[in-house]
């Protein structure tokens, strides 16, 4: 468990969390995947419980209470950030930005490039961006995109 200054914490994910996570994506999603024409209400969950990784997962907690999740996992020569959800009531406070800035900084140490996708459209894109991801490549529902060790560094200096 790692604290931090704000007062959130990281814990690793266990398996029984995965009901809780699928809850927080169908919430968080929603939006976006109507938006798209994509929303399913057992498939939005579906999804997550198929591709959940407690041992690359860590929950986002803020006064004992879920605040969101983020996992990172190996694949493909690169570390892939995936399933990074807060809270609705959490969101737009900085702790998005903080989050990532941590893990980032994990992936920088080790020298690793990170990779995601985000559904075309969302406002999580920026956030990326603010962050050092550039797009890699896009399709009708989702954008790749990619952020190579020390990015941020780059990024922060032509802010």
């Amino acid at each position: 468990m790692s604290a931090h200054a704000a007062g959130w914490v990281l814990r690793s994910a266990v398996a029984a969390d995965v009901e809780v996570i699928a809850e927080l994506r169908a919430m968080v999603m929603r939006a976006d995947l109507e938006r798209l024409g994509r929303y399913d209400e057992h498939r939005v969950r579906q999804r997550l419980r198929d591709s959940f990784s407690p041992q690359h997962t860590s929950i986002i907690v803020i006064d004992r209470e879920l605040a969101g999740c983020v996992t990172v996992r190996p694949a493909g020569g690169r570390q892939w950030l995936e399933h990074f959800y807060l809270a609705p009531h959490q969101q737009g406070q900085g702790l998005g930005s903080a989050v990532l800035r941590t893990v980032l900084e994990r992936t920088d140490a080790q020298g690793l490039t990170v990779g995601l996708n985000v559904l075309q459209g969302s406002a999580a894109r920026r956030l990326y961006e603010r962050h050092g991801f550039v797009v890699e490549a896009h399709d009708p529902i989702d954008v790749f995109m990619v952020r190579p060790p020390g990015a941020m560094a780059g990024a922060a200096a032509k802010a």
